[in-house]
């Protein structure tokens, strides 16, 4: 028979044991990819925003184990929407030395709404519209897809004209809808699923508003107008894991039908003035695995 001694040490060694979680399950493996999800950089030379996006920027990169790859959520610049051309151009001339100085990652983009020319009375130019943005970007499209370490990426366009043309709405159209169900539907089931985009598919920050009374008001601007029929095509694709979008400024995750919703808080915070509520200026920094199964930190840098 074990004697008391024997006894009580066996007891302590069992109540030294870690708790398991997720994280520790994931601890004995190596992450296939580190991704970083920065978005909403509202990137102006004002404010002190270059050199803080530049902080931001040398931060990511001091990241250990490194940092494989950055993807940008949207709101690049500052703002295009009823902007004139020449501001425009500076704003775009100051994101392409600063990333040219201060990133040496291969980045990956979206565009967020700020990202869009919408001068009315500018219509009849051929920039118009996301065509700047693509164009400063080397994009032929504003949405597609792209396979790395074994992890395929969608990259979606989130933002459209509303239904009057006046404003933008959240959501992917019938084209873009259909793209994304072809490239579920032809990927093997077993390679994990990553999608990024710059408003929401599904969040509930839009529930965080003051002074509420007995009703809260959803605008299709906030989140995405599709998101029921886009919930429904990931529920039969079972290997879509995780969902990266911005816009908000604010911090959250979610999970829904074993689908993470991360929307991570801006680089820039409240545009450039501090903290937006509770969520500081920062990034997401995520561990990718084979297995489909990923470790993500936001960091304030």
């Amino acid at each position: 028979m074990m004697n008391r001694r024997s006894v009580i040490k066996n007891l302590g060694g069992a109540m030294l044991l870690p708790a398991i979680t997720n994280e520790n399950l994931l601890i004995d493996k190596v992450a296939v990819l580190r991704v970083v999800h920065i978005t909403d950089v509202h990137l102006k030379d004002e404010f002190g925003a270059p050199a803080k996006f530049a902080r931001c920027l040398h931060h990511l990169q001091n990241q250990l184990p490194k940092v494989d790859l950055v993807l940008n959520g949207g709101d690049i610049v500052f703002d295009m929407n009823k902007e004139e051309l020449g501001t425009i151009n500076k704003q775009w001339k100051l994101v392409h030395e600063v990333m040219k100085n201060e990133c040496s990652l291969p980045v990956r983009y979206c565009l967020g709404n700020h990202d869009v020319w919408w001068q009315e009375d500018k219509k009849d130019m051929a920039l118009y519209g996301k065509r700047y943005a693509l164009e400063q970007l080397k994009l032929k499209k504003a949405y597609y897809s792209f396979t790395q370490k074994g992890w395929k990426f969608i990259i979606l366009d989130s933002v459209h004209l509303d239904i009057d043309g006046s404003w933008y709405i959240g959501k992917l159209g019938n084209e873009q809808f259909d793209w994304l169900e072809n490239e579920l539907k032809h990927i093997n089931q077993n390679i994990p699923v990553l999608v990024m985009s710059h408003i929401p598919i599904l969040t509930a920050t839009n529930l965080i508003e003051d002074n509420i009374i007995n009703k809260w008001v959803m605008l299709g601007g906030d989140m995405h107008t599709d998101t029921a029929k886009i919930i429904s095509l990931f529920y039969r694709h079972p290997n879509v894991k995780l969902c990266l979008s911005g816009h908000i400024h604010l911090r959250e995750k979610l999970i829904y039908n074993n689908v993470t919703y991360i929307c991570d808080g801006a680089v820039s915070g409240a545009w450039w003035n501090g903290n937006r509520r509770e969520t500081a200026p920062g990034y997401g920094l995520i561990d990718l695995y084979a297995d489909g199964t990923f470790i993500e930190h936001y960091i304030n840098y």
